[in-house]
């Protein structure tokens, strides 16, 4: 049958994807902000008569609110520029401080979807910054292992961090507890992502094992060993793993592993590592790992809850990975007959 126009697949070529980028455009003598963002189709939006404040946040390092000259009240970020109680007068940019408070409990995302997958886990929630009257929309990060829902409330006192590479987009800048930074960086203005060390957090304390820590690692280890077989066996297993290296290393009451993933297969070995891992995940109760294994308990859930740690916050899709390989060992097992 020949080929219609119905029959003709509508693909974007790559090379119709447009660069990650931002630029400025002039009109009426008056710089804006211009920047790239896909959609169904691609296409460029103004970010018009805010764009100072976009601006500021990338070629600055500095976040502008409003402030009416009448009233006094300042908005940030500046979203009006008459104030609505006093008969729309013209409100003045101000610079405002890159610390405050958080106007609420944040919620933690764990699932995104494609465009912030690799930033998870993350939150979003709402800062007051110091003389701001309005709350800051921003994501929120901890410095100190994986993000999770016991380490910001409201209240908490946050310092707003900017990336080294800033675009114009309310993505370049981030909050992150006060309590977690030293002196010297709590007084730097701005403080920059690079500023931060997010790779060697402090590690939980680990508590004395028990005579029943010690028989579930015993059975973690014999179970462990046996999934590694399983992976090698199971097609679905070596998919959820392709393309994936870490070297992990595992911490419990009752002894250490070492897990290594190598595109597609998984490696068991009890004790300590001889070479630098990728992160360290560090269980209080060897118990957990049997349960993961026997499909009473998922590692994300357990990270969620705080029963599991992770030393670097990004690796949660490492664990996502981990999570799928019982279940699709069994899988496989039960197609095999």
């Amino acid at each position: 049958m020949a080929e219609t126009k119905r029959d003709v697949p509508r693909v974007i070529p790559e090379h119709f994807n447009p660069p990650v980028a931002s630029e400025v455009v002039e009109v009426d003598g008056h710089p804006y902000l211009q920047t790239n963002e896909g959609m169904f189709t691609f296409y460029k939006r103004t970010k018009g008569e805010f764009s100072a404040y976009f601006l500021g946040l990338r070629d600055e390092a500095k976040i502008y609110g409003i402030k009416c000259p009448q009233c006094g009240t300042v908005r940030v970020p500046p979203f009006a520029l008459m104030c609505p109680d006093c008969d729309f007068a013209q409100m003045e940019s101000v610079e405002m401080p890159d610390r405050g408070v958080m106007n609420s409990t944040p919620p933690i995302t764990y699932f995104a979807h494609s465009l912030f997958q690799s930033w998870v886990p993350f939150g979003r929630g709402r800062v007051v910054l110091d003389g701001a009257d309005t709350a800051l929309p921003i994501h929120v990060y901890t410095t100190q292992g994986v993000l999770t829902p016991f380490i910001f409330e409201k209240g908490t006192p946050v310092k707003v961090v900017f990336r080294d590479e800033r675009q114009g987009k309310p993505t370049d800048i981030f909050a992150v507890p006060m309590a977690e930074l030293a002196p010297e960086q709590q007084a730097k203005s701005p403080l920059l992502e690079s500023d931060l060390d997010f790779s060697e957090p402090p590690e939980p304390v680990l508590g004395e094992a028990t005579d029943e820590d010690r028989a579930a690692f015993a059975r973690a280890v014999e179970m462990l060993k046996e999934l590694s077989a399983g992976v090698d066996a199971s097609p679905r297993a070596r998919h959820n793993l392709a393309g994936w290296r870490r070297l992990i290393e595992v911490k419990t009451a009752a002894g250490g592993l070492v897990l290594k993933i190598d595109d597609g297969s998984l490696e068991v070995a009890e004790g300590r590592r001889t070479e630098p891992a990728d992160f360290v995940m560090l269980c209080a109760e060897p118990q957990l790992l049997v349960d993961w294994m026997t499909f009473k308990e998922a590692l994300t859930n357990a990270i969620i809850t705080g029963r599991l740690w992770i030393s670097i916050n990004r690796e949660f899709t490492t664990i996502f990975k981990l999570d799928r390989l019982p279940r699709s060992v069994h899988r496989d097992m039960q197609a095999r007959g």
